[in-house]
């Protein structure tokens, strides 16, 4: 059994840990399908806040013999899932980022072109207004 001062205190500091991500969601600094693994371990925090006796269990049910070495394993399954979640966010948007800078690229080539064809375009245009003054100076 759990002292009752230290459930209390992890009891706040988990409050704390929502505020702090719903905070992050309420200034964007967090997008709602990100943190939803963030607000995942926060309840299964709670719930083992509660409910001690169903750590005990799962660490039985796995064949650990002490409790703390199956919190350790707890811990370090969510990490590694945070991980991966992280990892195929930064995966995606590599490719997002890649895929930008080709577009990118792209346009302003065709921007260099079309700056080209007006400069070309200007050129001789300047060179028939020249041309019809010439020839509107000998009409004369």
């Amino acid at each position: 059994m759990m002292p009752h001062t230290l459930q209390i205190t992890l009891s706040i500091a988990v409050i704390c840990y929502f505020i702090i991500i719903l905070y992050y969601l309420k200034k964007k600094m967090l997008e709602l399908k990100y943190t939803l693994i963030w607000l995942v371990a926060g309840v299964i925090m709670g719930v083992m806040i509660y409910f001690p006796e169903l750590l005990v269990r799962f660490v039985r049910l796995l064949g650990i013999e002490s409790n703390m070495n199956g919190l350790y394993i707890l811990c370090i399954g969510f990490i590694m899932m945070i991980l991966m979640t992280l990892t195929s966010i930064v995966s995606r948007q590599q490719l997002k980022i890649r895929i930008l800078i080709q577009e990118i690229s792209m346009m302003e080539k065709r921007i260099r072109e079309l700056e080209k064809e007006a400069e070309e375009g200007g050129v001789k245009k300047e060179q028939t207004v020249a041309k019809e003054r010439k020839d509107d100076g000998k009409a004369e």
